[in-house]
């Protein structure tokens, strides 16, 4: 492979923006995206809002995992099978569908809490769980078709970057448009921009499946993705230690409780404390994408999964907004380094027609790791309390990297650069 540094120089920083089909892929993953990120906040506030209790927090998540893990590797096997660009389009819809519902349910909930409590919502949710299962290998597979392979840590820098601009600016949108508009103006806007990212999916230009040489059958095709991965030390570890460093040092299910009951903000504060983690993965990214992390990749991504679970820990330690609001940032620019470096390292490494299954594969550790970080958030905080759970969680961080460490030594070696 020739030397990805050059890529990244200031003139190819930009490369992979001269296809046009990118340009429309990504610009409908953004709003999409966006509408996702403000939808989060206000489920979070209004769940919260009802209940008072934190665990219910952690059951949005597991409402949202669990459906998601039961379809995941299903969901990789279809999207090696089908048209990507058709279930990508597909799954989108039914997010839309989803918010439309949402959409009622904030005029019917108050009525709708006296006899069913918070049960409607979780229902939901995890139809978006569905959905999400079938829409993340897909639309992963689908980026490296339309993306020329010399451009792929281009553009895992890119897409990660959109990704997190959408993340910042969702939250604070749903934050700001709940807590001066009101519950109904925020799902309204959330229909309205999932609905926008319909017309850049459907529109998008169709690329044919590669050809797979072996017909196997569904349970063959499913190990094969799982045995892929599990037969590669350097993707197995970097998946490994994402999952769980989001897994035990995700606070982000808890920030409500935070904001109401430590930090002393409403719904306004929540939707920026929800963004600050995104917004630093924005800074970082766009350092990133000129200086891109191809040397001395594993002991990076090591260095960023630690830092991670330090933001975490002071966090937990914090009653001052701004300093909470720094930390959270400081975090998202960590994180995603290790976003990064774990999307080049999957692209790279995975053959054309097994794309879906590994992707799917891939969900299975990282993708459902922050809901089931949100549920394990919301459990130890129901048994430890608010504040000693996320220490527990940011320390767990920390010495599962000081393992990995010592345990995956190819890992800790790996360079991007080298990547063949």
């Amino acid at each position: 492979m020739s030397n990805l540094r050059s890529l990244f120089h200031q003139n190819d920083a930009y490369a992979v923006w001269h296809l046009g089909a990118f340009r429309r892929f990504i610009t409908g993953r953004f709003f999409l995206t966006f509408a996702i990120q403000m939808q989060s906040v206000i489920v979070g506030w209004q769940v919260y809002d009802l209940t008072r209790d934190p665990f219910s927090l952690g059951l949005i998540g597991l409402s949202e995992a669990v459906p998601f893990l039961i379809v995941a590797l299903f969901a990789g096997h279809v999207a090696d099978l089908f048209n990507r660009k058709s279930i990508v389009a597909i799954t989108a819809t039914v997010y839309v569908a989803c918010a439309i519902v949402l959409f009622y349910l904030s005029y019917a909930m108050d009525d709708l809490y006296k006899t069913a409590g918070v049960l409607p919502l979780y229902a939901i949710i995890a139809v978006t769980g569905l959905a999400r299962a079938f829409f993340y290998p897909a639309q992963s597979a689908f980026m490296a078709q339309i993306v020329p392979r010399k451009l792929y840590a281009n553009s895992a820098t890119w897409n990660s970057t959109v990704w997190h601009i959408a993340a910042v600016s969702g939250p604070a949108a749903g934050g700001l448009l709940y807590g001066f508009a009101g519950i109904h103006a925020a799902f309204f806007c959330v229909v309205f921009f999932a609905a926008l990212s319909l017309f850049f999916f459907y529109s998008s230009k169709s690329i044919p499946l590669p050809l797979r040489i072996a017909k196997e059958g569904i349970f063959t095709s499913l190990s094969t993705g799982i045995k892929f991965v599990f037969g590669n030390q350097v993707l197995l570890g970097a998946l490994a230690l994402d999952m769980f460093g989001v897994l035990f040092g995700g606070a982000i299910a808890l920030l409500p409780v935070f904001a109401s009951e430590i930090l002393h903000t409403g719904p306004q504060g929540l939707g920026f404390l929800r963004a600050a983690p995104a917004l630093g993965a924005v800074v970082m990214a766009l350092i990133l994408a000129y200086h891109p992390p191809v040397t001395r990749s594993g002991v990076k991504l090591l260095w960023a999964v630690g830092g991670f679970g330090a933001c975490i820990i002071f966090f937990a330690l914090s009653q001052n907004f701004w300093l909470s609001l720094v930390l959270l940032a400081l975090s998202g620019m960590f994180d995603n380094v290790s976003v990064i470096i774990r999307g080049t390292i999957l692209q790279m490494y995975t053959p054309d027609e097994m794309r879906g299954r590994v992707a799917s594969v891939n969900s299975l550790f990282v993708g459902s790791s922050n809901e089931l970080g949100s549920f394990e958030s919301g459990l130890a905080a129901k048994i430890m309390g608010l504040v000693p759970s996320v220490l527990f969680g940011g320390a767990m961080t920390v010495s599962i990297v000081l393992a990995t460490a010592g345990f995956a030594p190819k890992l800790r070696k790996m360079e991007i650069k080298g990547m063949k």
